[in-house]
């Protein structure tokens, strides 16, 4: 009935929309768009690496709450989110290692570190407006982005609009979700400031379930004759309820509620558990450039985050101050060009952990001091071998020191451990074919243990863990055809991965980290896109795309006590997941967005004797987006998601203890928003 549903929609929008999405979403921008990823900064089709992208055009096709269905629609991409603003990333991976939070996926904001020093990346702290583009590097990146075997991800905030201009977004939806979205743009000769604040409430969709965002931020940008100089400033207040995971009985027959009481462990609504999160993040860089073919780029950050959770079995406290910078040396000439530089990060943090009563800290438990020191150094050349050859070598050296200090124990207990010296290299070999090509590259990827998988909650300090290592293959293809009509990106890759670090549970639900052997991943990825219409003017355009991934990943040596994992899939991954978009766009400012997406079964623990359901999801967006005169721009527009009601979790707490694996998604969400942009 579902799969009937949609396909009629879909037909009856292609019949209704004569146009659509405008041409800079087209196949053949896709094929002219440049991409920074490994410092290239050359069109996408050039770059001898599988890259997804997200634009402003990717993130307006959905309601402005969160940005995790434009990442969702990416092949290879999957973000989780397992209540209001508690997000889980992996790239070409499972959610092993992240029991919560963004771990071992390296993430630039503006080009800034920001990952902390520890592994883990915060990036619940950004709201949809802190995000323009997104360039993501699939497989590991550390020839270029230091430790991380998950991938990279190039965030930019900024959209490139100069001048003088006002935008005022604001939005209401289901569950009592309101947004709200001022930003401001301040031009004087070479300098440019934006000044952007947003705010989110939500009541939350199932029980416990509340979340309030707050961001400020601030950015400059001055432009000179030999240079280019960068600022910018971020703070962001975060708090969301963490309603805890059901079993499979809990799930089918009241999913919406929150963990319940279970004798002497007390439930999500009794404990009070939420996050309170604050984080100060500021930074600069300047690029020099000394002529035409050589330049200086130098970056330096500082970073202060205030974390507060009430949880289940305990409330912990942390602090985490860091800061670090990058440096990149860079010469291009015709036919040849190359990168040198280094990157450090240090940061000293403070975690505490009481019993828990009822949202309030009582008894000490563990009070630890963390220090982090990571830093690696970089070389990349690219050269034209021959017409349209050309091959990209490149390699990282990577020390990680970490240390430990428990003042609740008497004595002291220091833990200490030293990750160095670890060689990261890639390289890739590309032949362009006009608008097309072709390319394979092998790469290997480290990562040590994140802080929050050396001291979990568990309250164990796991030194000891081993970093993970992983190596790549991949052979891929992209370009236009037909005109520039359609566009194709493909790829095949086999990711070997060894010591992969996967989250357990004690007897009590709490997390600790083991190394689990090794991982074979075998996938292949699909984007395509094919313009039905366009007009002569491009300014109308009909447009259906789909983006498939088929994911082979199991166990390769996977033993834990007297139980055998090996030849078993790998949780949180689907073997299939399939999108499918229609996007209009007319001359008149009239616009539609309807997007299905179907997603396989997926085991939940490592013995794969309990699956998640697949799932049928469908959403919409359609409005006006219009200038009216030279100065104001308006887009009015109603979206919906989840439209046919489907009970699903976007995320897992996998191996959970007592079969807690399921965290119910939001049903259907109804969605009407304006958004007003005025310029002088």
């Amino acid at each position: 009935m579902k799969k009937i549903v949609v396909a009629t929609i879909m037909t009856m929008m292609a019949g209704s929309v004569s146009a659509q999405l405008s041409s800079s979403d087209s196949a053949q921008s896709l094929d002219k768009v440049t991409v920074t990823a490994f410092e290239q900064n050359r069109r996408l089709v050039e770059i001898p690496a599988s890259i997804a992208l997200i634009n402003k055009t990717q993130l307006q096709r959905f309601a402005p709450f969160n940005v995790l269905q434009a990442f969702n629609s990416l092949p290879g991409v999957r973000m989780e989110e397992r209540s209001p603003g508690s997000y889980r990333m992996n790239i070409r991976g499972s959610s092993l290692r992240s029991p919560f939070g963004v771990r071992n996926v390296k993430i630039y904001y503006n080009d800034l570190p920001y990952t902390t020093p520890g592994g883990d990346s915060y990036f619940n702290q950004l709201g949809f407006y802190n995000f323009n583009t997104v360039e993501i590097i699939k497989g590991p990146g550390s020839s270029l982005y230091g430790a991380g075997t998950g991938g990279v991800m190039l965030i930019r905030s900024d959209d490139k609009i100069v001048g003088n201009s006002v935008t005022l977004s604001a939005a209401v939806g289901s569950y009592g979700t309101k947004n709200f979205h001022l930003q401001a743009k301040l031009a004087s000769g070479n300098t440019q400031q934006t000044i952007d604040y947003q705010s989110q409430y939500s009541d939350g969709y199932r029980d416990h379930t509340a979340m309030n965002r707050d961001v400020l931020s601030w950015q400059l940008k001055q432009t000179g004759e030999k240079g280019q100089f960068n600022a910018q400033f971020l703070y962001s207040n975060l708090y969301y309820q963490t309603p805890g995971g059901l079993n499979k009985r809990e799930f089918d027959s009241a999913s919406k509620m929150a963990r319940p009481n279970a004798g002497f462990i007390p439930g999500a609504e009794t404990a009070k558990a939420a996050i309170y999160q604050k984080t100060f993040y500021s930074g600069m860089s300047y690029t020099y450039k000394f002529s035409e073919s050589f330049q200086q780029t130098t970056a330096m950050y500082g970073a202060y985050t205030q974390l507060n959770n009430p949880g289940i079995f305990a409330y912990s406290r942390a602090i985490e101050p860091h800061f670090g910078g990058r440096t990149v040396f860079q010469f291009k000439q015709k036919g040849f060009s190359a990168h040198l530089g280094a990157e450090v990060q240090q940061g000293y943090s403070n975690a505490k952990a009481y019993l828990n009563n009822a949202g309030n800290p009582t008894t000490l438990q563990t009070d630890d001091d963390i220090v982090n020191r990571t830093g690696f150094v970089f070389a990349q050349a690219t050269v034209d071998l021959s017409e349209g050859l050309s091959i990209t070598a490149g390699a990282s050296l990577n020390q990680l020191k970490l240390s430990v200090t428990r003042l609740s124990t008497n004595p002291i207990t220091i833990k200490s451990r030293k990750y160095s010296n670890e060689f990261a290299p890639r390289i890739a070999l590309i032949q362009k074919f006009g608008s097309n090509s072709i390319y394979a590259s092998v790469s290997k990827g480290f990562s040590p243990p994140t802080s929050s998988e050396v001291l979990p909650s568990s309250g164990v300090i796991s030194t000891d863990l081993e970093a993970e290592e992983g190596l790549n293959f991949e052979l891929g293809t992209k370009g236009t055809y037909l005109q520039d009509r359609l566009y194709v990106d493909a790829s095949v890759f086999y990711y070997k991965l060894k010591n992969a670090i996967v989250v357990r549970r004690d007897t009590q639900g709490r997390d600790y980290f083991v190394n689990a052997g090794a991982t074979n991943q075998k996938g292949f990825e699909l984007y395509s896109s094919y313009e039905l219409y366009r007009n002569a003017s491009k300014t109308s355009v009909l447009k259906v795309w789909t983006t498939y991934q088929y994911y082979h990943f199991k166990y390769k040596d996977f033993v834990k006590g007297s139980v055998d994992y090996s030849g078993k899939f790998l949780p949180s991954v689907p073997k299939h997941n399939l999108l499918i978009g229609l996007d209009g766009n007319m001359k008149n400012g009239l616009y539609g967005n309807l997007t299905y997406q179907y997603i396989d079964t997926i085991p939940v623990n490592d013995a794969n004797n309990e699956k998640a359901a697949a799932t049928h999801l469908v959403s919409l967006r359609a409005g006006l987006r219009k200038n009216l005169g030279k100065s104001l721009r308006i887009d009015f527009y109603v979206a919906g998601e989840n439209l046919t009601d489907s009970k699903y979790c976007l995320g897992f707490d996998l191996n959970a203890n007592g079969g807690r694996y399921y965290n119910t998604a939001p049903g259907r969400m109804l969605v009407v928003g304006v958004e007003i942009r005025i310029k002088s």
